[in-house]
């Protein structure tokens, strides 16, 4: 089946021109948006009623060379910079695609395969997950833990040339459809932080299971589950980084960490743009009192302050993958854009329900799924809370 090509998602003129994206970031633009047209919009509608992708999705996404982009070609990849993240993130936001797990298998497992596993890792891993044979999941929030990285119980002892895990992890995207999965457990001892490792653990071994996708309030697409370790045994090379590396998990975490963050201050302000400009296009065409809803004072107020909300965080956001690209982002920035740009979006989706009255609250209306979909972005890679205490502890 084949869609017309959407016309470009931005219908409101920025306040200010947006400098990071090249041409051949715009040519890929266009790419994204026309696979989004074709394999994905059809079919969200579907994938939201089984509570996760079809498989099929994840080798065609690779297929299309849109997976693990980062990814150096010596490992199967094509090396682009973090722009080309930067473009499919907003392109998924634009078309309300929630349910694609390309953030957390592109651009958090495979860069933590990249930038911390031994090369026997990459070679295995790195060509799989740029082509889709694999899908990738990171499994760090255990039940009862929630942003506590350090007071995980998941233990993986040493055994032997082996390691024994147990233990659980919850809201785990892509838990379902996995092929791999990297596990933050506890190697040792000690307590908080140390001897913290991640253990790369294949969906096929003994005693590992998926429960089935979690009920969630939005992203209702997006396969997130629970994943259980019943006595599930890996060979101590599955550490990531190798046998040297066990104990040093944590340190990893924090490296990878800030990159994260940035990945939902992106979506945060492309969501909240997107919302807004239906919000536009539908007050102008919505009739009150014999006018239309954008001729009133406080409608156009309101738009004209959620306009320069998004503009401000957009704003900021640009400056830090500015920032990303010169290798020079700090963790409090990150951490600043995250909190602010994800209250920012809920923020603004609130208020484009409330200019749509009683059809923003209908799960067709657009608007009313971003709702549903935003709330998560503010507990998304540590709560907004985290957030603050990290800005808070660089006074």
């Amino acid at each position: 089946m084949s869609a017309a090509v959407p016309p470009l998602p931005s219908t409101v003129r920025p306040l200010l021109p947006r400098t990071l994206f090249k041409p051949e970031h715009e040519d890929f633009r266009r790419s994204v948006r026309r696979f989004i047209a074709e394999e994905i919009s059809p079919h969200h509608e579907r994938w939201e009623a089984q509570q996760h992708v079809d498989r099929a999705l994840w080798n065609k996404s690779g297929e299309m060379g849109l997976l693990a982009l980062t990814i150096p070609e010596e490992y199967g990849g094509i090396g682009a910079d973090r722009l080309y993240s930067v473009v499919y993130l907003e392109e998924l936001l634009a078309a309300g695609a929630s349910g694609i797990g390309w953030p957390v298998h592109s651009d958090i497992v495979a860069p933590y395969v990249l930038n911390h596993g031994t090369e026997a890792q990459k070679r295995h891993w790195l060509p799989k997950l740029v082509s889709g044979e694999a899908v990738g999941a990171i499994a760090m929030t255990e039940p009862g833990t929630g942003s506590d990285l350090q007071g995980m119980k998941m233990r993986a002892v040493e055994d032997g040339d082996e390691l024994v895990l147990s233990g659980s992890k919850t809201f785990i995207t892509n838990g379902y459809l996995c092929d791999m999965v990297i596990v933050a457990a506890k190697t040792g001892d000690g307590e908080g932080a140390k001897n913290v490792s991640l253990v790369i653990v294949e969906a096929d071994r003994p005693g590992f299971s998926k429960a089935k996708p979690l009920k969630k309030v939005g992203m209702k697409a997006q396969d997130t589950c629970e994943l259980h370790f019943n006595d599930v045994r890996v060979p101590r090379s599955n550490v990531l980084g190798g046998e040297a590396a066990i104990g040093q998990g944590f340190i990893m975490l924090m490296r990878e960490l800030a990159w994260e963050r940035m990945i939902i201050a992106v979506m945060c302000v492309a969501g909240a743009r997107t919302a807004f400009e239906h919000t536009v296009e539908y007050t102008k065409s919505r009739k009150a009192f014999g006018q239309p809803v954008a001729s009133f004072q406080n409608s156009r107020f309101k738009l004209a302050e959620m306009r320069t909300e998004i503009e401000l965080g957009q704003t900021y956001v640009d400056r830090c993958l500015e920032l990303v690209l010169e290798k020079q982002l700090t963790p409090e920035a990150a951490a600043a854009a995250k909190y602010w740009c994800s209250d920012m979006m809920n923020r603004v989706i609130d208020e484009c329900v409330q200019l749509h009255g009683g059809y923003g609250y209908m799960w067709e209306c657009p608007v009313a799924r971003a709702w549903a979909d935003a709330r998560v972005m503010r507990i998304f890679g540590g709560t907004n809370e985290i957030m603050k205490e990290l800005i808070s502890r660089s006074l």
